[in-house]
Formats: C-alpha cells, structure tokens, sequence
C-alpha cells in the first residue's frame, strides 16, 4: 500500500527557510532595539520589503538583526545613513542572490517531483532542498563574502584610489552586448531565452575572471566588466568575442571599452568610461572589440594591431574616431 503523501504549505517553507514564525511587529521589533518605528521601516525598506504595517510580519531574527546593526550606530561605527545605504546594498545583492538560487534550483525541485522520492508537492521537496542544502550553503555565502571583500579592499589599493575619495578608481571598463537580442528573444521560448542568457554570461564571467577582471552586472544581453590594465581588458574583450563568437548557440556580439575615471558605489560604476564603452558597441562591427583612441594608445604594438576608423557621432561625446583592436 503506498503511503499517504503529506500536506505541505507555504507557510512550512516559509518557517523552514526563516527558520521561525513571524510574529512581532514592526512597532515591537522597533522599541526592543530602542528605535523610532520610522528609522526601523526605513530600514526594512531598504532591504527591499514593503511595509508591512501592523501586521506581525517580523521575527526574532529580524529583531536580533536591527539591534545589532543600531548598536553599531550607538558606538560611532558608521552614522545612520551609512547604516541605511549598507543596508541597501545588502538587500540588493541578497534579493538578486535569492531569484538567482530559486530560478537555479527549480530544475532539481522538478527532477525530485518526478523520482521515487517525491512528496506529491513541489512545496515538499523544496523543503528536503532547504534542509540539505542550507546549512552548506549559507558557509558557503559567508565564506565568499569574506573572500570577495578581502579583494575588493586589495582593489581599493591596487586601482589607486584617490585619498580624498576612496571610491573613484582609473580601471579600463568593458561593454560586451549580444547582437540582435531583442529581435531574437521575440523567435524563442522563455526556456529557450534562459538558457541563451545563462551560457552567455558564464562564458563572460569565466574570461573576465581569467584575466584578472570583475563583472559589474548583467543585463541579459549584455555585460558591464572592468579590469585594472588596459591590456588584460582588451585581453578580455577580445576573449569574449572568441568564446561567444564560435558557440553556434549564441548571436553575434560586439565589445567596447574605454578608460578612466570611475566612480566605484554599491557594487556599481559610474562615468564617462562607462558609457563610452557602451556607445561604443553600438558602431562595433559583429565579432569585433573596439575602443576609444585614448586605450589605444595604451595597447603594446608588440601585441596588438590597431586600426583607425571613420569618425562617428555618439551620443554624449560629440563626433569620436574609435579604434579596431585586433591580436597580432
């Protein structure tokens, strides 16, 4: 006789996954860290989450969490606002982590639905893969956390930043847009559209992290990287050309880049460098690295050939003449 399958919840996994109920409100959770209601739901706006009015949405978690973070604000650490935009970045980078794990693991929940171990409920078996996989994975988390910033320190030194503010750098940053994407995700199924994007920014991160790169962010079609050197950038884009160029699965792309001042905040960069390399993929030929001609002049002629195109307008930067890098 098989046996009955088990009722599960969303509530179960809610549970699971908090490792709690919520039961306190925004107002309880407020007085016990001994702060006005208003700087509490500032804070849990900036993690990312609606207000949750009166209702008992939080958890003793969540208490514990904001009296620890205005303990650091009582002893002079950091003020409130830094505590806030902390806490921003915190949210942004755990709210993508989190669609990013779900969208990932679907696939498995799927594949134990269909096995001899199902429980009749994709809720259920999401809860044996919260079971199994959080206590690994949240050491994992912690530990690339711990490396990610001892590196990201080192880049502080390693890019030069300026004394007076320790967020602008000189870094080379990279453009790499796929061609045709919009007129092509318009032809393909939503999994189809997935998997295209997945190997698109794998391949990319795989060569920037090759060559001693970082990847800013990703925009399905497209991918934002900076490099320290000029030459492992160029070394990068042209990769990426390389690796993307001959996956018959994927279109065709185009890379800019350029170099410069950056304004380096909350994980992201800012200024012209920035938007030069993304102007520039908009006149970039299919399978082709171009770049403005103040890189260029910093490429080695030993191992790089540059070629001079016909001056264009882009937008922002009046009429520029970009440069076609090719290896010798």
């Amino acid at each position: 006789m098989t046996a009955p399958r088990r009722h599960f919840t969303r509530q179960q996994l809610e549970e699971a996954l908090l490792g709690e109920q919520p039961a306190l409100t925004n107002e309880q959770v407020a007085s016990s860290a001994g702060v006005p209601v208003e700087q509490a739901r500032r804070l849990w706006r900036a993690l990312g989450f609606p207000d949750a009015g009166d209702a008992a949405a939080f958890t003793e978690g969540d208490r514990t969490a904001l009296t620890l973070l205005v303990g650091a604000v009582e002893r002079g650490t950091v003020d409130f606002d830094t505590a806030v935009r902390l806490t921003r970045a915190v949210g942004q980078t755990m709210a993508r982590l989190a669609d990013w794990q779900v969208a990932t693991l679907a696939a498995r929940v799927a594949q134990l639905e269909a096995g001899e171990e199902a429980t009749g409920s994709r809720i259920g078996s999401a809860l044996r893969l919260a079971d199994e996989l959080g206590v690994p994975f949240e050491r994992l988390l912690v530990y690339s956390w711990r490396r990610h910033l001892a590196a990201a320190v080192a880049r502080i030194e390693a890019l030069g930043a300026q004394d007076a503010d320790l967020h602008t750098s000189r870094v080379t940053v990279g453009f790499a847009d796929l061609v045709s994407f919009t007129a092509l995700s318009n032809q393909l199924g939503e999994d189809r559209i997935g998997d295209l994007v997945e190997i698109f920014e794998s391949r990319c991160a795989d060569v920037v992290a090759g060559r001693n790169g970082r990847v800013i962010k990703t925009l399905g079609d497209s991918v934002l990287f900076v490099n320290d050197d000029p030459v492992q950038a160029m070394k990068t884009g042209l990769g990426i050309v390389e690796v993307i160029g001959r996956d018959s699965r994927l279109p065709d792309v185009h890379v800019g880049l350029s170099t410069g001042s950056v304004v380096m905040q909350l994980g992201d960069v800012f200024g012209p460098p920035v938007n030069m390399a993304a102007r520039l993929t908009s006149v970039a030929r299919r399978n082709r690295v171009i770049t403005d001609p103040a890189t260029a002049e910093l490429l080695p002629p030993t191992d790089f050939d540059t070629r001079p195109l016909p001056p264009r307008p882009l937008r922002g930067f009046g009429v520029v003449e970009p440069v076609a890098v090719r290896r010798h």
